[in-house]
């Protein structure tokens, strides 16, 4: 079977999946989503993602939710139906469909979509050893960027800025400070080695690779600190690196056309990314 969805209780081609016209998360943004990394079949870090969905529709105020067991299920389905054993999980969950209002409607079921489509994570490796480069760009994103909603249009002109300047992130400042990425957390190493990154905030997603790297570097003994940096900062840096679901670590090596450190992915880069692809092994058995 080709790339595989599940909308509401059906499962089939994404091709053929759709929602109403009047869904929420279409007309409003009013949804939120969750990607998950398959590798060998199994979920990397399923709780801590679920843990975040469930956050943000709090947040929201979204209720009706399947149970943790049920979503698994669903999502265990899916992965056989679509008989890929590397791939990216893609939650979404948006307030439902209903005629269209800015307020709450009353009395819908939210809409539950789920898709799975394969993705080669062993891409990854060789740009762990070359680095990847990146712009930087003004910060325009809403008040709440702690929340993991649909509402990207920020992020999607800043990832075709960055795409048409042959660049693989955007780097988003702040009054003259690094959040973090399009969708990637950003992290600067420090003169003597320590890990430096914004601290969880409503300026920034709590990233899932994020938590792990952080907790990674601790068992390791390399310090982190949790502040604001600036771009000046970042640009004199001798290591900066990105961490997402699709892209676990990976070096900035050039930012806005100038080399950063050394131009080549550093040792703390290359130390935590031996690290991170190790639990990535452990917890799924993956084994490239």
């Amino acid at each position: 079977m080709p790339a595989v969805a599940y909308v509401n209780g059906r499962y089939g081609p994404i091709a053929e999946a759709g929602v109403s016209v009047e869904d929420r998360g279409f007309q409003f943004a009013d949804s939120l989503y969750e990607v998950i990394a398959v590798l060998n079949g199994g979920f990397l870090d399923w709780d801590k993602h679920v843990w975040r969905l469930q956050r943000g529709l709090a947040a929201l105020f979204i209720e009706g939710l399947p149970s943790d067991a049920a979503l698994k299920a669903i999502a265990r389905r899916l992965i056989a139906l679509s008989r890929y054993s590397d791939g990216l999980l893609y939650i979404q969950v948006s307030r439902g469909a209903a005629k269209r209002d800015h307020g709450f409607p009353a009395g819908i079921p939210p809409t539950l979509v789920l898709t799975m489509r394969r993705f080669n994570f062993a891409q990854r490796l060789p740009q762990l050893q070359t680095g990847v480069s990146a712009i930087s760009l003004p910060d325009q994103r809403w008040a709440r960027c702690d929340l993991k909603t649909t509402g990207l249009l920020p992020a999607v002109l800043a990832k075709q800025e960055a795409r048409a300047a042959g660049a693989f992130e955007a780097l988003f400042v702040k009054d003259g400070t690094v959040t973090e990425g399009g969708s990637t957390n950003i992290h600067m190493v420090a003169a003597d080695g320590h890990i430096v990154t914004h601290p969880l905030s409503a300026s920034i997603l709590p990233g899932i690779a994020r938590d792990t790297l952080l907790d990674l570097a601790r068992d390791a003994q390399i310090q982190v600190e949790e502040r604001a940096f600036t771009l000046e900062e970042a640009r004199a840096a001798p290591e900066l690196f990105l961490t997402s679901t699709t892209a676990p670590i990976l070096p900035i090596v050039r930012l806005d056309g100038v080399a950063l450190g050394s131009g080549t992915p550093g040792p703390i880069s290359q130390r935590l990314g031996a690290l991170a692809w190790a639990e990535i092994r452990r917890q799924t058995g993956w084994n490239r």
